[in-house]
């Protein structure tokens, strides 16, 4: 727009064909385009540049909270997602040009809280206050790139940077990480957390590689591990001399 690279958050609806739930594969010699449908815009960057759009992990999915430079605005989707309502929102205050660059939305404490990062800092926040509730100065060496909570296990954060460096938190106690991994040669972009198994952590970095990690001493099982039903119910199943 005006020759200015403008950042934008919308919610759009994906095709009934496409919602979860139908089993029928994409035949792709018959795939006909589908159109997504525009429901609203969230904020059309009143508020500066979009970094960051979080659905509320729980709930009925009418709350979303988008990250604009230095705001953390929290809407409200009403009549069927087409309207969506400012209902609180905050502001980063401090030195410079403060801009928010991740956040990620816990699904523990009744989704009332969030996590954020902006430069080299981390931080939590309430989102029924919208009041800082923890701050992590110089979690990383250099900018914070992404965040992601443990699904399993309350109070556990990682985060990664340009730092090269993964670092695992408890948010209880920020002074120190609980872990850090050294696994990549330069920036890490994303990290995320297995969904049923949270000893497992993938991180994608711009030394072209993609690692899985085993994080078994912090994790919601750290004396349990991975044997899938399948393969217990198959040893069971044979004769003893057999297993």
């Amino acid at each position: 727009s005006d020759s200015k690279v403008v950042t934008c958050a919308a919610v759009w609806r994906m095709p009934k064909e496409l919602e979860s739930g139908s089993h029928e594969s994409p035949d792709d010699s018959s795939s006909n385009t589908q159109t997504l449908e525009l429901l609203c815009h969230l904020d059309n960057t009143a508020h500066g540049n979009m970094a960051c759009v979080m659905w509320e992990p729980m709930g009925d999915g009418k709350k979303v909270i988008t990250l604009a430079d230095n705001n953390i605005l929290l809407w409200d989707l009403q009549e069927s997602s087409s309207k969506a309502v400012l209902s609180s929102s905050t502001a980063l205050e401090g030195k410079g040009q403060l801009k928010f660059t991740s956040g990620r939305w816990s699904p523990h404490h009744n989704c009332t809280q969030i996590a954020t990062a902006n430069d080299t800092t981390v931080r939590g926040w309430d989102t029924r206050s919208m009041r800082q509730i923890y701050c992590i100065e110089n979690a990383h060496g250099q900018l914070v790139r992404d965040l992601d909570f443990n699904p399993n296990k309350q109070y556990y954060l990682a985060s990664c940077g340009d730092d090269c460096k993964v670092k695992f938190w408890d948010t209880r106690n920020v002074t120190e990480p609980v872990k850090t991994l050294e696994e990549h040669s330069h920036w890490v972009w994303n990290v995320r957390y297995n969904h049923s198994h949270d000893q497992l952590i993938l991180t994608g970095s711009s030394d072209s590689r993609v690692i899985l990690s085993n994080m078994v001493s912090i994790s919601s099982e750290p004396f349990g591990h991975m044997v899938d039903d399948d393969e217990l119910s198959d040893q069971e199943d044979q004769h003893p001399e057999e297993k």
